[in-house]
C-alpha cells in the first residue's frame, strides 16, 4: 500500500527575502527581486541584471571558520535546509537516522569555486589551488553537509536535470517516502550560477533578457514583449514526511503531496519541444499518479521563464492536458518576480504553491502588459487573486528536455 506524504517544513533563500514569510508577502505584493548586479563587475557585459541576493550572511548558521569550506550554492542550501528543519519542528536526535535522508537538486553546483580556483591556478600556479576545491564545487556537497549536520544516514543523492533539478529531487523524495524506503527527507534545490561565467555564457546563448535599464520589468512571462529569462540565485528546501509519522509527533502540516510526473522531450539540448508534448506527458502523469482528473486542478505555478519559445510551448501543453478546463484553471509564473533560479526554481516554486493553497491566494504574474495571441490563458496578470485551492500543480522544464510536474493539495480527510 502506498503511504501518504506531507510537507511539514519550508525554508527559502531568494532575492525577495531569505525567510519564507517575507518571500510570500513580497511575491503577493507584486514586487520584483531583479536588480542591477552588484557582486560582479559586469560593466562591459551584454547582460547586467539578475536576481541577486544582496547582503548575504550565514551568521547563526555556519561557524565562521567553516565558511571557506562552503561554496555559495552550498551556503544557500544549508541555510534554507536548517530553516526548513526548524520550521518542521522535527528533532532528528529522536529519529532513526537510517530512515531520514536528503535529496537535493542543483543544475550547476559550485560554479563560483571553479572560477576562483581556475584564476588562482593561472595566476599563482598549481600548488596554490585550494585543497577545499573539489569538496566545495561538487553537486552532492550540499546534501552531504545537511546529512552531516543532522546525522542522517538514509537516502542521500543529488539530481542534475538543469532547471527541473529541484522538482525531480522532490519527486524522488516523495517516492522514497511513499514506497516505504524513508520516513523523512529534506529536499529541494540550490543554485548560485550568478557568476562571471554564468552570466556571460547564458548571455552568449541569447537566453537572457537584456532589459538592463529596467531590471524590475525584465522578467515578463507570457507577455508578448518578453525577451528571455533573468538569471537568479538562491534555494528552496522542504521537509517531506510520511503522514502518520508527522501526526505522531504533532507536526504542523502545510499540505499533502499527491502526484509526480516526469518525462524527456528527446528533442533538442536547449529548445523545448514546440508542441509541448514532453511537458504535457509529465503533467498528465502527475495527474494520473494523484488519482485526479485535469478538472480537479485549481492552480498551476507555471515554469514560465519569459522566453519566447518556452512560454508558448507550456501554454500549448496546458491546453493539451486540460482541454476546456485550461481556461478555468488559474496560472501564474512567480519567475516574473524572482527571475529564474535554474536548478533551485522548483523548490522555491513548490513552497509558493503550498502557501497559495494555505492562504487561498494566487500569486500574480507581474509585468504582464501586452497579451501574446499564442499565450492566451489566465496568467493572473499583475495582481494577486483570492481563490480556494484544493489541488495545485508546479511545473519545471529544463535544458535537455527534462520535464517534471508535482501535484500538492489540502490534506485529504479520509
Amino acid at each position: 500500500m502506498k503511504r501518504r506524504v506531507v510537507i511539514t517544513g519550508m525554508g527559502a533563500v531568494t532575492a525577495l527575502g531569505c525567510k519564507v514569510d517575507e518571500l510570500w508577502t513580497r511575491v503577493c505584493n507584486g514586487e520584483s527581486g531583479v536588480s542591477a548586479i552588484q557582486r560582479l563587475n559586469v560593466a562591459d557585459y551584454r547582460v547586467r541584471i539578475g536576481g541577486e541576493i544582496h547582503n548575504w550572511s550565514v551568521d547563526g548558521y555556519i561557524d565562521p571558520k567553516d565558511v571557506k569550506r562552503f561554496d555559495r550554492f552550498v551556503q544557500f542550501a544549508y541555510v534554507s535546509g536548517i530553516d526548513a528543519v526548524r520550521d518542521s519542528g522535527i528533532d532528528f536526535s529522536r529519529e532513526n537516522p537510517w530512515r531520514c535522508g536528503v535529496i537535493l537538486g542543483s543544475g550547476i553546483g559550485g560554479l563560483e569555486t571553479i572560477e576562483v580556483q581556475h584564476e588562482r591556478l593561472l595566476s599563482k600556479g598549481p600548488d596554490k589551488v585550494s585543497a577545499f576545491t573539489i569538496p566545495k564545487l561538487i553537486g552532492n556537497t550540499a546534501s552531504a553537509q545537511l546529512a552531516i549536520q543532522y546525522g542522517l544516514k538514509g537516502p542521500n543523492q543529488v539530481v542534475v536535470t538543469a532547471c527541473a533539478s529541484a522538482t525531480n529531487a522532490i519527486g524522488d523524495a516523495y517516492r522514497q517516502i511513499r514506497d516505504g524506503l524513508a520516513d523523512v527527507i529534506i529536499t529541494g534545490g540550490s543554485e548560485a550560477a550568478l557568476t562571471h561565467i554564468g552570466v556571460s555564457a547564458f548571455a552568449a546563448m541569447r537566453a537572457l533578457s537584456e532589459r538592463n535599464d529596467e531590471p524590475a520589468r525584465a522578467s515578463r512571462p507570457f507577455d508578448r514583449d518578453r525577451d528571455g529569462f533573468v538569471l537568479s540565485e538562491g534555494a528552496g528546501l522542504l521537509v517531506l514526511e510520511e503522514l502518520e509519522h508527522a501526526k505522531a509527533r504533532g507536526a504542523n502540516i502545510y499540505c499533502e503531496v499527491f502526484g509526480y510526473g516526469v518525462s524527456c522531450d528527446a528533442n533538442h539540448i536547449t529548445a523545448p519541444d514546440p508542441a509541448g508534448v514532453g511537458a504535457a506527458y509529465a503533467m498528465s502523469q502527475a495527474i494520473q499518479d494523484a488519482g485526479l482528473d485535469p478538472g480537479d486542478i485549481d492552480y498551476i505555478n507555471a515554469h514560465g521563464t519569459s522566453t519566447p519559445l518556452g512560454d508558448v510551448a507550456e501554454t500549448i501543453a496546458v491546453k493539451a492536458v486540460f482541454k476546456e478546463h485550461a481556461r478555468k484553471v488559474s496560472i501564474s509564473s512567480t519567475k516574473s518576480q524572482l527571475g529564474h533560479l535554474l536548478g533551485a526554481s522548483g523548490g522555491v516554486e513548490l513552497i509558493l504553491t503550498a502557501l497559495a493553497i494555505k492562504h487561498g491566494v494566487i500569486p500574480p504574474t507581474i509585468n504582464y502588459e501586452t497579451p501574446d495571441p499564442e499565450c492566451d490563458l489566465d496568467y493572473t496578470p499583475n495582481q494577486a487573486r483570492e481563490r480556494n485551492i484544493t489541488f495545485a500543480m508546479s511545473n519545471s522544464f529544463g535544458f535537455g528536455g527534462h520535464n517534471g510536474s508535482l501535484i500538492i493539495g489540502r490534506l485529504r480527510k479520509d
